[in-house]
């Protein structure tokens, strides 16, 4: 098992991945595109989750296959991100036909970051615009850390990130992840070395070696909690997609993102708590032909969405007005 040549989500064929920020705002939006709809599910484990459109994604529901996914900033404002980015794909002639109608089906997610030291005083809500902008900007390169959902992250004791990875199976399958770490858990230990650190890949977050003390998932004080002084119950979150190219049903999708909530508990202490929304979307693209190893992929998924996340901390720039340091310093 390797990395893909971009290490990114989008080295799942026929995905493309758009971010559009203001750094003003601190705040962003991020939009997952593919280049014909996929098929797509959803887990949710976290105890204050913010999401738009996700009950059409149980394997019960009878929609089939969705246009694009979203991952936002912006609490419940960040929701509409997606309606620009429906406006987008309505305007490309993309979207579920019903007679004459044409709706696109676009997922949604979003993280606090309304007190993350941003300018938030909008008169018009600014998300709207930024998911159009996205997808505008969809590509399948793509900037990664202080980017997108990722822009106003904050991870624990660090600022957070958009994160992404990806990896090569046996088979020849592709699997990747896309991420926004906003935790209130820790992302690193007390010495500072990441969680995720014995799971990466080709130094793809700075050649860490693996921490060798014991005791670090006992609690301590996070940073980010005094630094928001507790203003709310729903200032965190880590939201993400993972995506093969394998031939998954809707319910393997779903079981796919529920095993790759593996990866947030590898990488964040503690993970899924009451007071974050963590999810998992888990799309197919279908395109790698043949058996699949549903094991495998799921397995993958989990590894890819450490490393993202590992990616996500340690790729987060430096900005003005930021409540915490960048793990890079």
């Amino acid at each position: 098992m390797q990395p893909g040549p971009r290490n990114a989500i989008t080295d799942v064929a026929g995905l493309r991945v758009g971010n559009a920020e203001d750094p003003v705002l601190k705040s962003g939006s991020t939009v997952l595109l593919g280049d014909a709809p996929f098929t797509a599910s959803v887990h949710v484990m976290g105890g204050a989750p913010g999401t738009r459109e996700t009950d059409l994604l149980a394997p019960d529901k009878s929609v089939a296959q969705v246009d694009a996914l979203v991952l936002s900033g912006g609490s419940a404002f960040g929701l509409d991100a997606a309606s620009g980015v429906m406006d987008g794909l309505r305007a490309m002639g993309r979207g579920f036909a019903i007679g004459p109608a044409l709706v696109p089906l676009v997922p949604a997610a979003i993280i606090f970051d309304l007190i993350n030291g941003g300018k938030k005083d909008w008169t018009d809500n600014p998300y709207r615009a930024l998911g159009r902008v996205a997808l505008d900007n969809a590509a399948p390169d793509f900037a990664i850390g202080t980017a997108g959902a990722g822009t106003g992250a904050v991870a624990g004791d660090f600022k957070g990130g958009l994160g992404t990875a990806s990896c090569i199976l046996p088979d020849g399958s592709t699997v990747g992840a896309l991420v926004v770490a906003n935790p209130i858990g820790h992302v690193a230990a007390r010495d500072g070395r990441l969680w995720a650190a014995p799971f990466e890949m080709g130094g793809e977050f700075g050649g860490l070696s693996p921490t060798g003390l014991t005791g670090q998932a006992t609690a301590h004080e996070s940073r980010k909690v005094a630094a928001m002084m507790a203003a709310s119950e729903r200032a965190n979150t880590t939201i993400a997609i993972v995506a093969t190219d394998a031939g998954l049903t809707k319910a393997e999708c779903q079981r796919m993102a529920t095993a790759a909530h593996d990866g947030i508990g590898r990488a964040i202490v503690p993970a899924h708590s009451p007071m974050d929304g963590d999810l998992v979307f888990g799309i197919a693209r279908g395109t790698s032909g043949g058996d699949h190893d549903l094991a495998a992929v799921c397995h993958a998924a989990a590894l890819c969405l450490t490393r993202a996340i590992g990616r996500a901390v340690t790729s987060a720039t430096p900005a003005r007005g930021d409540l915490l340091p960048c793990w890079s310093g």
